[in-house]
């Protein structure tokens, strides 16, 4: 059984694969402060009704958290086959960048997952802690994107610095003419965050030349958004997980 794990600013996301199958999958809050021991107890718990872990892929955008991790699968799991996404490992995706060494290993990891899924050029769209546009090849090259404030944390900033707004369920409201503060607010976050989707993907689609193969949404908030967007083709929540599955293969 392979164990996946993709830390993110905000969340740590965990998968089972057996084989090529993702069996079981899990979520958990990154917390940046929590130490090596306090990660292998968490894993532990989480993991104590699953069958034997046989290796271990991970990719992490959290500095702090990725030292504790690698120091964790050292100290408790030395014999499982471990890959961590980082310089030297083969991914098999080339990044087109003025700086490859800025690009994050999730998006890299994403590429990786989107081409052998649906081919080339297309786009990933991330939903995270920040909404993540990563556009990919016809060869499957990771050749740039766009970085957008995520869900999330504008609604929250919005709360915090405005006095009569509070912060409201991510779901779709009665309709887009809010007819209260909180139908406002949804209306305003979903069909924004919509609106604001179709306008990036319709802008890279035309530099592209005009189609791709698709525009796959994935990450935590993806779901706020998905139905309310034109230009989203294809709903992949595991996408991270999956490409971290094929990391793996390539390495151990």
């Amino acid at each position: 059984m392979l164990l996946a794990i993709d830390v993110g600013n905000t969340n740590t996301v965990l998968g089972l694969f057996e084989g090529e199958k993702l069996v079981r999958s899990y979520r958990t809050k990154t917390d940046s402060r929590a130490t090596s021991d306090e990660i292998a107890l968490s894993l532990r718990g989480l993991l104590s009704e699953d069958p034997p872990i046989t290796g271990v892929a991970l990719c992490s955008t959290v500095p702090a958290v990725l030292r504790e991790m690698r120091t964790m699968f050292e100290e408790y799991h030395a014999d499982l086959p471990t890959v961590i996404v980082e310089p030297g490992i083969k991914t098999g995706v080339s990044v087109l960048t003025d700086n490859p060494k800025e690009v994050g290993t999730d998006r890299i990891v994403n590429t990786l997952a989107a081409y052998t899924l649906y081919g080339g050029p297309c786009i990933v769209v991330d939903f995270g802690t920040s909404t993540n546009f990563d556009v990919v090849s016809a060869k499957g090259e990771f050749i740039g994107g766009a970085l957008a404030a995520g869900i999330e944390i504008s609604v929250e900033a919005l709360a915090q610095r405005a006095a009569q707004l509070r912060m409201v369920e991510l779901v779709r409201p009665r309709s887009v003419i809010g007819k209260n503060t909180v139908e406002a607010l949804q209306s305003g976050t979903v069909f924004g965050f919509a609106g604001q989707v179709d306008g990036v993907v319709d802008r890279i689609v035309a530099e592209l030349g005009g189609s791709v193969t698709a525009v796959i949404a994935t990450g935590g908030l993806s779901q706020v958004v998905i139905n309310e967007s034109r230009t989203i083709t294809t709903h992949e929540p595991a996408l991270t997980l999956i490409g971290l599955r094929l990391v793996f293969e390539k390495n151990v």
